[in-house]
């Protein structure tokens, strides 16, 4: 997929829009014209990472490609900003101060060797039984992370299977589209 700057500021606006309106109670954040818009019609997953005063305040995605990445934007961004069950959810008083990171994600692929690992590159998401954990690819940098950090932190704390429980789970890689409202300018 492509996303050209335009199309971020598209969909970075999309999100700002739907938090504006479900944190002010008011009718959900509507726009008709983007419905033509064909990059914003592909069926792909999305992560909206809400960020107030540099602090994390939510981050919520999805793998599904069952909707327009779109709309898959739109709910991800609300669901970020009042649902994540480990920040209160936002205030209106917040919006000035909110920051919005977007990670638009390709399909998952299984792997079956961690050395097909490359960080900063691939998220890793992995499914052992009922549980599944995940972390985007720009985690593992940020946090300054090796594979062995990145496999056991998601295992540990996204999956609940313990540090080294990633040994005997699947193991998936994606690629993201990463980009926020301090890079582009929305």
């Amino acid at each position: 997929m492509n996303l050209s700057t335009v199309h971020k500021r598209l969909l970075l606006e999309i999100a700002r829009q739907s938090i504006a309106a479900a944190v002010r109670m008011e009718e959900p954040y509507e726009n008709p014209s983007l419905e033509l818009i064909e990059e914003l019609k592909t069926k792909c997953g999305v992560f909206v990472s809400v960020y107030v005063n540099r602090e994390l305040r939510g981050c919520i995605g999805t793998f599904s490609e069952n909707d327009p990445l779109r709309q898959n934007v739109q709910k991800m961004a609300v669901s970020a900003a009042t649902e994540d069950t480990r920040f209160k959810p936002l205030q209106p008083d917040e919006l000035e101060k909110m920051h919005l990171e977007i990670s638009v994600l390709s399909p998952r692929k299984k792997i079956s060797d961690i050395n097909e690992i490359e960080l900063g590159k691939h998220g890793i998401y992995l499914r052992k039984g009922l549980n599944r954990g995940t972390l985007l690819p720009q985690v593992a940098t940020s946090q300054n992370w090796n594979v062995y950090e990145f496999l056991g932190n998601c295992a540990k704390y996204k999956a609940g299977i313990g540090w080294d429980g990633w040994k005997t789970a699947d193991i998936f890689v994606y690629e993201a589209i990463v980009f926020d409202s301090d890079r582009i300018g929305a």
